[in-house]
Protein backbone atom coordinates (compact mmCIF):
# COMPACT_ATOMS: atom_id res chain seq x y z
CA UNK A 1 0.00 0.00 0.00
CA UNK A 2 1.42 3.69 -0.78
CA UNK A 3 -0.02 6.81 -1.32
CA UNK A 4 0.28 7.89 -4.94
CA UNK A 5 0.58 11.98 -5.22
CA UNK A 6 -2.26 13.05 -7.42
CA UNK A 7 -0.09 15.57 -9.30
CA UNK A 8 2.82 12.58 -10.44
CA UNK A 9 1.50 12.28 -14.37
CA UNK A 10 1.97 7.96 -15.30
CA UNK A 11 4.27 7.78 -18.03
CA UNK A 12 3.67 4.91 -20.62
CA UNK A 13 7.07 4.03 -21.61
CA UNK A 14 7.56 3.08 -17.77
CA UNK A 15 4.42 1.08 -17.53
CA UNK A 16 4.01 -0.70 -20.89
CA UNK A 17 5.95 -2.40 -23.01
CA UNK A 18 4.82 -1.83 -26.19
CA UNK A 19 5.02 1.94 -25.42
CA UNK A 20 8.68 1.82 -24.31
CA UNK A 21 9.71 -0.22 -27.48
CA UNK A 22 8.54 2.37 -29.61
CA UNK A 23 9.83 5.38 -28.04
CA UNK A 24 13.15 3.64 -29.21
CA UNK A 25 12.43 5.98 -32.38
CA UNK A 26 12.28 9.12 -30.84
CA UNK A 27 15.29 8.36 -27.70
CA UNK A 28 13.96 5.57 -25.61
CA UNK A 29 12.12 5.41 -22.12
CA UNK A 30 11.68 8.91 -20.04
CA UNK A 31 14.32 9.03 -17.51
CA UNK A 32 13.61 9.16 -13.57
CA UNK A 33 15.29 12.49 -13.99
CA UNK A 34 13.20 13.80 -16.59
CA UNK A 35 11.75 17.38 -16.31
CA UNK A 36 8.19 17.12 -17.09
CA UNK A 37 5.56 19.93 -17.65
CA UNK A 38 8.62 22.64 -17.80
CA UNK A 39 8.89 23.38 -21.49
CA UNK A 40 6.27 24.87 -24.00
CA UNK A 41 5.36 21.31 -25.38
CA UNK A 42 3.38 19.87 -22.58
CA UNK A 43 1.79 16.35 -23.18
CA UNK A 44 -1.40 18.14 -24.60
CA UNK A 45 0.15 20.08 -27.15
CA UNK A 46 2.87 17.51 -28.56
CA UNK A 47 -0.25 15.03 -28.67
CA UNK A 48 -2.96 17.31 -30.29
CA UNK A 49 0.31 18.12 -32.83
CA UNK A 50 0.79 14.06 -33.40
CA UNK A 51 -2.92 14.37 -34.27
CA UNK A 52 -3.02 16.94 -36.46
CA UNK A 53 -0.22 15.15 -37.98
CA UNK A 54 -2.27 11.93 -38.21
CA UNK A 55 -4.84 13.63 -39.87
CA UNK A 56 -2.78 15.26 -42.86
CA UNK A 57 -1.66 11.49 -43.70
CA UNK A 58 -4.96 10.72 -43.75
CA UNK A 59 -5.85 13.66 -46.24
CA UNK A 60 -2.82 12.27 -48.15
CA UNK A 61 -3.65 8.84 -48.36
CA UNK A 62 -7.06 10.60 -50.11
CA UNK A 63 -4.89 12.08 -53.20
CA UNK A 64 -5.55 9.59 -55.75
CA UNK A 65 -9.44 9.76 -55.00
CA UNK A 66 -8.99 14.04 -54.79
CA UNK A 67 -7.22 13.91 -58.05
CA UNK A 68 -9.52 12.06 -59.48
CA UNK A 69 -11.23 8.40 -58.16
CA UNK A 70 -13.95 10.46 -57.20
CA UNK A 71 -15.24 11.85 -60.17
CA UNK A 72 -14.15 9.25 -63.02
CA UNK A 73 -14.48 5.71 -62.92
CA UNK A 74 -16.24 3.23 -61.35
CA UNK A 75 -13.92 1.40 -59.14
CA UNK A 76 -10.61 3.58 -58.77
CA UNK A 77 -11.87 5.13 -55.49
CA UNK A 78 -12.18 1.83 -54.31
CA UNK A 79 -8.53 0.04 -55.93
CA UNK A 80 -6.93 3.07 -53.94
CA UNK A 81 -8.77 2.54 -50.80
CA UNK A 82 -9.85 6.39 -50.59
CA UNK A 83 -13.53 6.57 -50.64
CA UNK A 84 -15.60 9.61 -48.84
CA UNK A 85 -18.99 10.13 -48.51
CA UNK A 86 -18.52 13.74 -48.29
CA UNK A 87 -18.06 14.89 -52.35
CA UNK A 88 -20.36 12.35 -53.39
CA UNK A 89 -23.13 13.87 -51.21
CA UNK A 90 -22.16 17.51 -51.89
CA UNK A 91 -24.79 17.33 -54.99
CA UNK A 92 -26.47 14.06 -54.37
CA UNK A 93 -28.26 16.02 -51.03
CA UNK A 94 -29.03 19.21 -52.97
CA UNK A 95 -26.38 20.96 -50.80
CA UNK A 96 -24.95 21.98 -54.25
CA UNK A 97 -28.35 23.32 -55.31
CA UNK A 98 -28.63 25.81 -52.23
CA UNK A 99 -31.44 23.47 -51.08
CA UNK A 100 -31.98 23.47 -47.05
CA UNK A 101 -31.86 20.39 -45.61
CA UNK A 102 -34.95 19.08 -43.85
CA UNK A 103 -37.25 21.85 -45.54
CA UNK A 104 -36.84 21.24 -49.32
CA UNK A 105 -36.16 17.46 -51.01
CA UNK A 106 -33.44 15.79 -52.47
CA UNK A 107 -32.99 17.27 -56.23
CA UNK A 108 -34.94 14.93 -58.21
CA UNK A 109 -36.29 12.69 -55.50
CA UNK A 110 -39.34 12.96 -52.79
CA UNK A 111 -36.91 12.21 -49.58
CA UNK A 112 -35.08 14.48 -47.66
CA UNK A 113 -31.70 14.81 -45.98
CA UNK A 114 -31.14 11.22 -43.82
CA UNK A 115 -28.81 12.83 -41.22
CA UNK A 116 -29.19 14.16 -37.15
CA UNK A 117 -29.69 17.63 -37.34
CA UNK A 118 -26.80 18.82 -35.58
CA UNK A 119 -24.72 16.82 -38.64
CA UNK A 120 -27.25 18.61 -41.12
CA UNK A 121 -25.85 21.55 -39.80
CA UNK A 122 -22.40 20.45 -39.99
CA UNK A 123 -22.63 19.96 -43.90
CA UNK A 124 -24.68 23.26 -44.50
CA UNK A 125 -21.98 25.61 -42.92
CA UNK A 126 -19.03 23.21 -45.03
CA UNK A 127 -21.10 24.22 -47.76
CA UNK A 128 -21.53 27.65 -46.98
CA UNK A 129 -17.26 27.71 -47.34
CA UNK A 130 -18.00 26.60 -50.82
CA UNK A 131 -17.21 28.62 -53.52
CA UNK A 132 -19.40 28.31 -56.76
CA UNK A 133 -17.44 26.53 -59.73
CA UNK A 134 -17.88 23.77 -61.74
CA UNK A 135 -18.99 20.61 -60.47
CA UNK A 136 -15.85 18.79 -60.01
CA UNK A 137 -13.90 21.95 -58.11
CA UNK A 138 -16.42 22.58 -55.88
CA UNK A 139 -16.66 18.95 -54.70
CA UNK A 140 -12.97 19.09 -54.43
CA UNK A 141 -13.81 22.46 -52.27
CA UNK A 142 -16.13 20.84 -50.34
CA UNK A 143 -14.36 17.69 -49.27
CA UNK A 144 -11.70 20.52 -48.37
CA UNK A 145 -13.88 22.41 -46.15
CA UNK A 146 -15.27 19.49 -44.61
CA UNK A 147 -11.51 18.54 -43.59
CA UNK A 148 -10.94 21.35 -42.35
CA UNK A 149 -13.69 21.23 -39.46
CA UNK A 150 -12.87 17.50 -38.82
CA UNK A 151 -9.65 18.43 -38.10
CA UNK A 152 -10.80 20.97 -35.39
CA UNK A 153 -13.03 17.90 -33.84
CA UNK A 154 -9.95 16.22 -33.92
CA UNK A 155 -8.02 18.33 -31.96
CA UNK A 156 -10.84 18.79 -29.74
CA UNK A 157 -11.64 15.43 -29.02
CA UNK A 158 -7.46 14.11 -28.67
CA UNK A 159 -7.33 17.37 -26.09
CA UNK A 160 -10.82 16.27 -24.07
CA UNK A 161 -9.18 12.54 -23.87
CA UNK A 162 -5.77 14.07 -22.77
CA UNK A 163 -7.37 15.81 -20.53
CA UNK A 164 -9.97 13.56 -18.80
CA UNK A 165 -7.80 11.32 -16.99
CA UNK A 166 -5.44 14.36 -15.28
CA UNK A 167 -2.85 11.87 -14.39
CA UNK A 168 -2.60 9.84 -17.50
CA UNK A 169 -2.52 12.41 -20.47
CA UNK A 170 -0.46 10.40 -22.23
CA UNK A 171 -3.14 7.86 -23.01
CA UNK A 172 -4.21 10.73 -25.69
CA UNK A 173 -1.44 9.25 -27.84
CA UNK A 174 -3.78 6.13 -28.60
CA UNK A 175 -6.23 8.39 -29.69
CA UNK A 176 -3.49 10.36 -31.94
CA UNK A 177 -1.56 7.68 -33.24
CA UNK A 178 -4.80 5.45 -34.17
CA UNK A 179 -4.13 4.18 -37.84
CA UNK A 180 -7.88 3.53 -38.53
CA UNK A 181 -9.02 7.00 -37.17
CA UNK A 182 -6.65 8.60 -39.66
CA UNK A 183 -8.11 6.21 -42.71
CA UNK A 184 -11.62 6.92 -41.87
CA UNK A 185 -11.56 10.33 -40.61
CA UNK A 186 -12.79 12.35 -43.72
CA UNK A 187 -15.10 9.54 -45.35
CA UNK A 188 -18.09 11.12 -42.75
CA UNK A 189 -19.15 13.73 -40.77
CA UNK A 190 -18.80 11.09 -37.77
CA UNK A 191 -15.89 12.99 -36.15
CA UNK A 192 -18.24 15.77 -35.35
CA UNK A 193 -20.12 13.58 -32.51
CA UNK A 194 -17.26 12.12 -31.28
CA UNK A 195 -15.56 15.50 -30.23
CA UNK A 196 -19.26 16.42 -28.48
CA UNK A 197 -19.05 12.68 -26.84
CA UNK A 198 -15.42 13.36 -25.49
CA UNK A 199 -15.74 17.17 -24.56
CA UNK A 200 -19.22 15.32 -22.78
CA UNK A 201 -16.83 12.95 -20.81
CA UNK A 202 -14.08 15.76 -19.94
CA UNK A 203 -16.95 17.83 -18.08
CA UNK A 204 -18.37 14.78 -16.09
CA UNK A 205 -14.55 13.85 -15.14
CA UNK A 206 -14.85 17.77 -13.78
CA UNK A 207 -18.34 17.06 -11.83
CA UNK A 208 -20.01 19.32 -14.38
CA UNK A 209 -22.50 16.89 -14.78
CA UNK A 210 -25.15 19.30 -16.47
CA UNK A 211 -22.76 20.34 -18.88
CA UNK A 212 -21.91 17.14 -19.93
CA UNK A 213 -25.51 16.21 -19.89
CA UNK A 214 -25.73 19.60 -22.67
CA UNK A 215 -23.18 18.13 -24.80
CA UNK A 216 -24.10 14.44 -24.75
CA UNK A 217 -27.65 15.49 -25.81
CA UNK A 218 -25.82 18.03 -28.59
CA UNK A 219 -23.48 15.16 -29.69
CA UNK A 220 -26.83 12.85 -29.87
CA UNK A 221 -28.25 15.46 -32.36
CA UNK A 222 -25.18 14.57 -34.40
CA UNK A 223 -25.48 11.21 -34.44
CA UNK A 224 -27.22 8.75 -32.62
CA UNK A 225 -24.58 6.31 -30.46
CA UNK A 226 -23.73 9.13 -27.52
CA UNK A 227 -27.02 8.38 -25.91
CA UNK A 228 -26.08 5.51 -25.02
CA UNK A 229 -23.48 6.96 -22.54
CA UNK A 230 -26.99 7.37 -20.27
CA UNK A 231 -27.11 4.18 -19.97
CA UNK A 232 -23.71 3.29 -17.97
CA UNK A 233 -24.29 6.88 -15.70
CA UNK A 234 -27.70 5.34 -14.67
CA UNK A 235 -26.36 2.35 -13.78
CA UNK A 236 -23.02 3.81 -12.26
CA UNK A 237 -25.01 6.83 -10.16
CA UNK A 238 -27.76 4.01 -8.92
CA UNK A 239 -24.51 1.97 -7.59
CA UNK A 240 -23.22 5.08 -5.99
CA UNK A 241 -26.59 6.93 -4.77
CA UNK A 242 -25.48 9.66 -6.70
CA UNK A 243 -29.03 10.48 -8.46
CA UNK A 244 -28.74 14.55 -8.61
CA UNK A 245 -25.79 14.32 -10.43
CA UNK A 246 -27.24 11.23 -12.95
CA UNK A 247 -30.68 14.09 -13.03
CA UNK A 248 -28.66 16.75 -14.07
CA UNK A 249 -26.96 15.39 -16.57
CA UNK A 250 -30.54 13.16 -17.93
CA UNK A 251 -32.05 16.59 -17.82
CA UNK A 252 -29.09 18.87 -19.71
CA UNK A 253 -29.66 15.76 -22.45
CA UNK A 254 -33.18 16.37 -22.92
CA UNK A 255 -32.61 20.04 -22.87
CA UNK A 256 -29.95 20.58 -25.36
CA UNK A 257 -31.45 17.51 -27.91
CA UNK A 258 -35.08 19.50 -27.34
CA UNK A 259 -33.26 22.98 -28.41
CA UNK A 260 -31.54 21.87 -31.40
CA UNK A 261 -34.05 19.68 -32.88
CA UNK A 262 -37.63 21.38 -31.89
CA UNK A 263 -37.02 24.38 -34.52
CA UNK A 264 -36.83 21.47 -37.48
CA UNK A 265 -38.83 18.79 -35.69
CA UNK A 266 -42.59 20.03 -35.48
CA UNK A 267 -44.40 22.07 -38.43
CA UNK A 268 -47.82 23.63 -38.13
CA UNK A 269 -50.54 23.17 -40.79
CA UNK A 270 -54.11 23.49 -40.24
CA UNK A 271 -55.02 20.53 -38.15
CA UNK A 272 -52.35 21.02 -35.36
CA UNK A 273 -48.77 20.06 -34.98
CA UNK A 274 -46.84 16.79 -36.45
CA UNK A 275 -43.40 15.96 -36.60
CA UNK A 276 -41.99 17.09 -40.09
CA UNK A 277 -41.56 14.59 -42.81
CA UNK A 278 -38.03 15.89 -43.14
CA UNK A 279 -37.02 15.46 -39.87
CA UNK A 280 -38.09 12.15 -39.64
CA UNK A 281 -35.80 10.92 -42.58
CA UNK A 282 -33.34 9.71 -40.19
CA UNK A 283 -35.24 7.92 -38.09
CA UNK A 284 -37.11 6.55 -40.71
CA UNK A 285 -34.49 5.63 -42.76
CA UNK A 286 -32.35 3.55 -39.83
CA UNK A 287 -35.25 1.90 -39.41
CA UNK A 288 -36.04 0.74 -43.16
CA UNK A 289 -32.50 0.06 -43.78
CA UNK A 290 -31.50 -3.60 -44.60
CA UNK A 291 -28.93 -5.38 -43.41
CA UNK A 292 -25.88 -4.51 -45.23
CA UNK A 293 -22.35 -3.72 -45.55
CA UNK A 294 -20.13 -4.88 -42.13
CA UNK A 295 -22.21 -6.48 -39.71
CA UNK A 296 -22.51 -10.09 -38.37
CA UNK A 297 -25.77 -10.21 -40.06
CA UNK A 298 -24.79 -9.87 -43.65
CA UNK A 299 -22.35 -12.64 -42.94
CA UNK A 300 -25.39 -14.40 -42.00
CA UNK A 301 -27.64 -13.18 -44.57
CA UNK A 302 -25.19 -13.84 -47.28
CA UNK A 303 -24.05 -17.86 -45.40
CA UNK A 304 -27.68 -18.33 -45.81
CA UNK A 305 -29.33 -16.13 -48.69
CA UNK A 306 -31.80 -15.14 -46.59
CA UNK A 307 -32.64 -11.43 -46.20
CA UNK A 308 -33.18 -11.56 -42.23
CA UNK A 309 -36.33 -8.72 -43.25
CA UNK A 310 -36.98 -9.06 -38.92
CA UNK A 311 -33.13 -8.18 -38.23
CA UNK A 312 -35.00 -5.09 -36.94
CA UNK A 313 -36.02 -7.27 -34.20
CA UNK A 314 -32.89 -9.58 -33.50
CA UNK A 315 -30.27 -6.42 -33.28
CA UNK A 316 -32.69 -4.83 -31.18
CA UNK A 317 -33.34 -7.51 -29.03
CA UNK A 318 -29.72 -8.61 -28.95
CA UNK A 319 -28.86 -4.68 -27.98
CA UNK A 320 -31.48 -5.09 -24.64
CA UNK A 321 -29.97 -8.44 -23.85
CA UNK A 322 -26.54 -7.15 -23.70
CA UNK A 323 -27.19 -3.75 -22.26
CA UNK A 324 -28.28 -5.79 -19.49
CA UNK A 325 -25.90 -8.02 -19.36
CA UNK A 326 -23.50 -5.02 -19.12
CA UNK A 327 -25.88 -3.55 -15.96
CA UNK A 328 -26.01 -6.50 -13.89
CA UNK A 329 -22.00 -6.83 -14.78
CA UNK A 330 -21.70 -3.00 -12.95
CA UNK A 331 -23.95 -4.02 -9.86
CA UNK A 332 -21.93 -7.63 -9.38
CA UNK A 333 -18.19 -6.47 -10.04
CA UNK A 334 -16.49 -6.33 -6.46
CA UNK A 335 -15.79 -2.39 -7.36
CA UNK A 336 -17.57 0.18 -8.90
CA UNK A 337 -16.42 -0.07 -12.86
CA UNK A 338 -15.14 3.00 -13.81
CA UNK A 339 -17.36 5.37 -16.49
CA UNK A 340 -15.08 4.72 -19.36
CA UNK A 341 -15.14 1.23 -19.24
CA UNK A 342 -19.21 1.25 -18.85
CA UNK A 343 -19.08 3.80 -22.20
CA UNK A 344 -17.13 1.45 -24.45
CA UNK A 345 -18.65 -1.66 -23.75
CA UNK A 346 -21.99 -0.27 -24.46
CA UNK A 347 -21.15 1.52 -27.77
CA UNK A 348 -19.15 -1.37 -28.95
CA UNK A 349 -22.14 -3.83 -27.94
CA UNK A 350 -24.30 -1.35 -30.33
CA UNK A 351 -21.10 -1.62 -32.92
CA UNK A 352 -21.56 -5.50 -32.59
CA UNK A 353 -25.03 -5.95 -32.92
CA UNK A 354 -26.04 -3.57 -35.05
CA UNK A 355 -27.04 -3.90 -38.80
CA UNK A 356 -24.56 -1.86 -40.67
CA UNK A 357 -21.28 -0.85 -39.73
CA UNK A 358 -19.86 1.39 -41.90
CA UNK A 359 -15.37 2.14 -41.96
CA UNK A 360 -15.87 5.07 -39.94
CA UNK A 361 -18.05 3.97 -37.03
CA UNK A 362 -14.23 2.56 -35.59
CA UNK A 363 -14.19 6.60 -34.79
CA UNK A 364 -16.74 6.23 -31.86
CA UNK A 365 -14.53 3.66 -29.95
CA UNK A 366 -11.22 5.13 -30.31
CA UNK A 367 -11.44 8.04 -27.49
CA UNK A 368 -13.53 4.85 -25.27
CA UNK A 369 -10.98 2.70 -26.37
CA UNK A 370 -8.10 4.71 -24.75
CA UNK A 371 -9.41 5.37 -21.57
CA UNK A 372 -11.52 2.09 -20.63
CA UNK A 373 -8.29 0.07 -21.90
CA UNK A 374 -4.68 2.23 -22.32
CA UNK A 375 -2.56 -0.69 -23.12
CA UNK A 376 -1.15 -0.56 -26.59
CA UNK A 377 -0.45 -3.66 -27.10
CA UNK A 378 -4.38 -4.64 -27.05
CA UNK A 379 -5.16 -1.19 -28.65
CA UNK A 380 -2.94 -1.97 -31.50
CA UNK A 381 -4.26 -5.35 -32.56
CA UNK A 382 -7.80 -4.07 -32.39
CA UNK A 383 -6.40 -1.07 -35.04
CA UNK A 384 -5.29 -4.07 -37.07
CA UNK A 385 -8.43 -5.37 -36.98
CA UNK A 386 -9.88 -2.58 -38.01
CA UNK A 387 -7.32 -1.60 -40.55
CA UNK A 388 -7.59 -5.08 -42.27
CA UNK A 389 -11.67 -4.47 -42.39
CA UNK A 390 -10.93 -0.96 -43.59
CA UNK A 391 -8.89 -2.66 -46.68
CA UNK A 392 -11.56 -5.09 -46.94
CA UNK A 393 -14.52 -3.24 -47.72
CA UNK A 394 -13.20 -1.23 -50.59
CA UNK A 395 -11.48 -4.41 -51.98
CA UNK A 396 -14.63 -6.07 -51.99
CA UNK A 397 -16.53 -3.14 -53.39
CA UNK A 398 -14.20 -2.99 -55.92
CA UNK A 399 -14.40 -6.68 -56.91
CA UNK A 400 -18.46 -6.48 -57.12
CA UNK A 401 -17.78 -3.55 -59.33
CA UNK A 402 -15.09 -4.19 -61.46
CA UNK A 403 -17.75 -6.66 -63.79
CA UNK A 404 -15.91 -9.75 -65.42
CA UNK A 405 -12.32 -8.47 -64.15
CA UNK A 406 -13.24 -9.46 -60.53
CA UNK A 407 -10.59 -7.10 -59.36
CA UNK A 408 -10.62 -7.26 -55.47
CA UNK A 409 -11.86 -9.16 -52.69
CA UNK A 410 -14.60 -12.13 -53.23
CA UNK A 411 -17.57 -13.13 -50.83
CA UNK A 412 -15.68 -15.31 -48.47
CA UNK A 413 -12.58 -13.13 -48.28
CA UNK A 414 -15.14 -9.68 -47.35
CA UNK A 415 -16.50 -12.22 -44.66
CA UNK A 416 -12.94 -12.92 -43.40
CA UNK A 417 -12.63 -9.18 -43.16
CA UNK A 418 -15.66 -8.24 -41.39
CA UNK A 419 -15.03 -11.71 -39.02
CA UNK A 420 -11.54 -9.73 -38.35
CA UNK A 421 -13.84 -6.69 -37.13
CA UNK A 422 -15.87 -8.10 -34.64
CA UNK A 423 -13.31 -10.27 -33.59
CA UNK A 424 -11.17 -7.28 -32.70
CA UNK A 425 -13.65 -5.71 -31.01
CA UNK A 426 -14.81 -8.44 -29.14
CA UNK A 427 -11.43 -9.28 -27.90
CA UNK A 428 -11.19 -5.40 -26.46
CA UNK A 429 -14.27 -6.06 -24.38
CA UNK A 430 -13.30 -8.84 -23.16
CA UNK A 431 -9.99 -7.44 -21.77
CA UNK A 432 -12.63 -4.82 -20.46
CA UNK A 433 -14.96 -6.99 -18.85
CA UNK A 434 -11.82 -8.74 -17.14
CA UNK A 435 -10.56 -5.75 -15.54
CA UNK A 436 -14.53 -4.68 -14.57
CA UNK A 437 -14.12 -8.17 -12.77
CA UNK A 438 -10.93 -8.75 -11.59
CA UNK A 439 -9.86 -4.64 -10.90
CA UNK A 440 -6.58 -5.73 -9.93
CA UNK A 441 -5.69 -6.24 -13.50
CA UNK A 442 -7.07 -2.61 -14.40
CA UNK A 443 -4.22 -0.41 -15.60
CA UNK A 444 -5.45 2.74 -14.36
CA UNK A 445 -6.99 1.39 -11.10
CA UNK A 446 -3.06 -0.79 -10.55
CA UNK A 447 -1.65 3.29 -10.18
CA UNK A 448 -3.67 3.79 -7.27
CA UNK A 449 -6.61 5.43 -9.01
CA UNK A 450 -10.29 5.00 -8.46
CA UNK A 451 -12.72 6.55 -11.33
CA UNK A 452 -10.62 9.28 -12.81
CA UNK A 453 -13.29 10.27 -15.56
CA UNK A 454 -15.83 9.24 -13.14
CA UNK A 455 -16.71 13.20 -11.53
CA UNK A 456 -18.91 12.65 -9.12
CA UNK A 457 -18.56 8.98 -8.81
CA UNK A 458 -14.76 8.87 -8.15
CA UNK A 459 -13.89 8.19 -4.87
CA UNK A 460 -17.45 7.70 -3.43
CA UNK A 461 -18.94 5.13 -1.82
CA UNK A 462 -21.62 2.25 -2.61
CA UNK A 463 -25.08 2.78 -1.41
CA UNK A 464 -26.39 -0.52 -3.70
CA UNK A 465 -24.37 -3.40 -4.95
CA UNK A 466 -25.66 -6.70 -5.97
CA UNK A 467 -23.48 -8.52 -3.78
CA UNK A 468 -21.13 -7.27 -0.92
CA UNK A 469 -17.48 -5.65 -1.56
CA UNK A 470 -15.17 -8.29 -1.41
CA UNK A 471 -12.74 -5.97 0.01
CA UNK A 472 -13.96 -4.00 2.74
CA UNK A 473 -10.89 -2.79 4.48
CA UNK A 474 -10.31 -0.57 1.14
CA UNK A 475 -13.48 1.55 2.00
CA UNK A 476 -11.97 2.88 5.40
CA UNK A 477 -9.06 3.71 3.63
CA UNK A 478 -10.05 5.72 0.59
CA UNK A 479 -11.85 7.34 3.36
CA UNK A 480 -9.04 8.37 5.10
CA UNK A 481 -7.63 9.91 1.93
CA UNK A 482 -5.27 6.62 1.34
CA UNK A 483 -5.04 5.82 -2.13
CA UNK A 484 -4.65 2.08 -2.36
CA UNK A 485 -2.10 0.67 -4.86
CA UNK A 486 -2.99 -2.92 -6.06
CA UNK A 487 0.34 -3.36 -7.24
CA UNK A 488 -0.04 -5.97 -9.94
CA UNK A 489 2.58 -6.44 -12.30
CA UNK A 490 1.79 -5.92 -15.99
CA UNK A 491 -0.36 -8.61 -17.78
Amino acid sequence: MTRVREDEPVAPTVRDDVAASGSELFGGPIGRHALLGRSWWTPARVIVMVAIAMFALGMVQKLPCYDGGWFFGATAQYTHACYSDIPHLYAGRGFASGLIPYFDKLPGSMDYLEYPVLTGLFMEVASWLTPSGDGVHQEQVYWLANAGLLLVCTAVAVACVVRTHRRRPWDGLLVALAPAAALTATINWDLFAVALTAAAMLMWSRSRTVAAGVLIGLATAAKLYPVLLLGPLLVLCWRAGRWRAFGGALGGAVVSWLVVNLPVMVVHDGSGFHLREGWLKFYTFSQERPVDFGSLWLIISQRTGNPLADVNTWATGLMLVGCAAIGVLALLAPRRPRFAQLAFLVVALFVLTNKVYSPQYVLWLVPLAALARPRWRDFLIWQGCEVAYFLGIWSYLAYTGSGDKHQGLPVDGYQLAIAAHLLGTAYLCALVVRDVWWPDRDLVRRDGEDDPSGGVLDQAPDVFALRSRPREGHEAMERAGTTVNWGAEAD
